[in-house]
């Protein structure tokens, strides 16, 4: 992945300082409850809402079974349509992919449909760096951009912004990138979405390069998919001569029957929506000048780690998500520390899973994200795949204790070094010691007992980390063998 977001401190750190935000916090907690409560009335209105999930869980564990006859397939149907394709395996050589295709037509400004894979690989920036000045054109997007931020939300990267901020960005910013602000814009919604559709008007009619991501791509047809809500998306896609889309490779699909769920469960669970406002769908180019669409498609297939991660037969169910962001929305950890505190451009739950496979476990923030949940479970109950993250979390945290990430180098398999968790491993050493010896536990258990009142309430040195914020369980006065012993006469085999 891109380095965009790293040298972040750990989550435990960011997370600390976010939660201090009250503005943050008071932004957080509206727009994730309100989005929380429009998607359990849109999903309650689908009967068969388990069967599409159920569906959606197989169609993508197939696929990625046989990623490799799948993405062969699409590359013929998106030769066979006009369009070249190009294997990215990193995203050093995306980003040159796309610079060099954009530097061929000749132009300096590109227009931009929202897209993770692009944020993923940072993009903007690779252009800007080769005299390339990418719009984004999503609404949010567009804030984001204009307040030299980072997104913070899958679905609405702005989330934690509101109108008065937003408002302000606007009036600030707009005239440095085109058209400014009206005079005495307000902060009320309409005004604010008036004030972003005259802006980049000027830019869909002017740009002669589009860039996107997909949704979904169409094996047997080269399609591919782009579902929101505004219309943005819609006017780079048709209005521009050159499109380029970058997608990862794990958002094929094999067939158009099969799209048919996922534009059933995709919309209820991110924007609560029967069906997306605008499903926008292009095969390849066209070559009539009257007719929408491209003259010339170029299709980056993105991997970045994730051939890494399909390696991982419990990981690799992150590779099922269709980014609909239902997990950040009932997430309790998401909503007090904002998406800023996950250092990637994937926040909440399935960030904590998908970064550090995508980037390893080597860095501080990825070796601490798997450890930024508290396993309720919420975010596996709301998923329209059905990815257990709390699963996969679980396994995150033993490869971080284990020793980090292991890839494949050539037919070399390499561990990385573990780092720290001595005194946790140490622990479990003599537990396991002591288990096996019931004599000695009974004495340990005895002389915990009677010395009960010596004990403290909470651990000393590192330890404190953990009980800060809850006490140890307190021994009972008796232990349950002698218990037993004395109230059932042994009675039952207890030891």
């Amino acid at each position: 992945m891109s380095g965009t977001f790293m040298g972040m401190p750990a989550f435990p750190e960011a997370a600390h300082e976010a939660v201090h935000d009250t503005t943050l916090r008071g932004n957080l907690r509206h727009a994730t409850h309100t989005i929380r409560a429009k998607r359990a009335q849109a999903v309650a209105e689908v009967s068969d809402w388990t069967a599409l999930r159920e569906a959606g869980k197989r169609i993508k564990d197939h696929t990625l079974r046989h990623l490799d006859r799948y993405l062969v397939q699409l590359e013929e149907s998106v030769t066979a349509a006009g369009g070249t394709v190009h294997w990215a395996a990193d995203a050093d050589e995306a980003n040159r992919i796309v610079a060099d295709l954009v530097k061929a037509t000749g132009e300096s400004e590109v227009v931009k449909v929202k897209s993770m894979a692009t944020q993923e690989i940072g993009l903007n920036e690779a252009l800007e760096a080769e005299g390339i000045r990418a719009y984004e054109t999503d609404l949010a997007e567009l804030i984001v951009q204009l307040g030299k931020d980072r997104p913070s939300h899958i679905l609405v990267p702005a989330i934690h912004r509101n109108r008065g901020e937003i408002r302000d960005i606007f009036r600030r910013e707009m005239g440095q990138w085109g058209r400014p602000a009206p005079e005495g814009l307000t902060d009320t919604p309409a005004e604010l979405a008036e004030a972003a559709r005259l802006h980049l008007r000027e830019k869909f009619l002017r740009a002669k390069v589009g860039i996107s991501g997909a949704n979904f791509m169409v094996a047997e047809t080269g399609t591919m998919v782009v579902v929101e809500s505004e219309g943005n998306g819609r006017m780079c896609l048709t209005l521009p001569e050159t499109l380029i889309s970058v997608v990862g490779i794990e958002k094929i699909v094999p067939t158009w029957r099969d799209l048919e769920v996922f534009l059933q469960t995709l919309p209820r669970s991110s924007t609560a929506e029967r069906m997306n406002p605008y499903t926008s769908m292009w095969t390849g180019t066209t070559d009539s000048e009257m007719a929408d669409g491209p003259k010339t498609f170029h299709l980056v297939l993105l991997d970045n780690g994730r051939t890494d991660t399909l390696s991982d037969e419990v990981g690799r169910q992150a590779l099922r998500c269709i980014r609909c962001s239902a997990c950040l929305n009932v997430c309790p950890v998401y909503e007090r520390a904002g998406g800023h505190a996950y250092g990637s451009v994937y926040p909440g739950p399935i960030g904590a899973i998908l970064s550090p496979q995508l980037r390893g476990v080597t860095s501080e923030i990825d070796a601490s994200l798997p450890y930024a949940s508290s396993l309720c479970g919420a975010c596996y109950e709301v998923c329209p795949v059905a990815i257990d993250i709390p699963e996969v979390l679980v396994h995150l945290r033993e490869r971080v204790v284990e020793g980090g990430q292991v890839t494949s180098n050539g037919n070399k398999v390499v561990l990385k070094p573990a780092k720290g968790h001595a005194a946790e491993r140490a622990a479990m050493r003599a537990a396991r010691w002591a288990f096996s010896r019931p004599g000695a536990l009974r004495t340990g258990q005895r002389f915990a007992s009677r010395t009960r009142r010596l004990h403290p309430r909470s651990l000393p040195g590192p330890g404190k980390a953990w009980s800060g914020t809850r006490d140890l369980p307190a021994v009972p006065a008796e232990p349950f063998r002698d218990w037993w012993q004395r109230t059932q006469g042994g009675k039952g085999g207890a030891k």
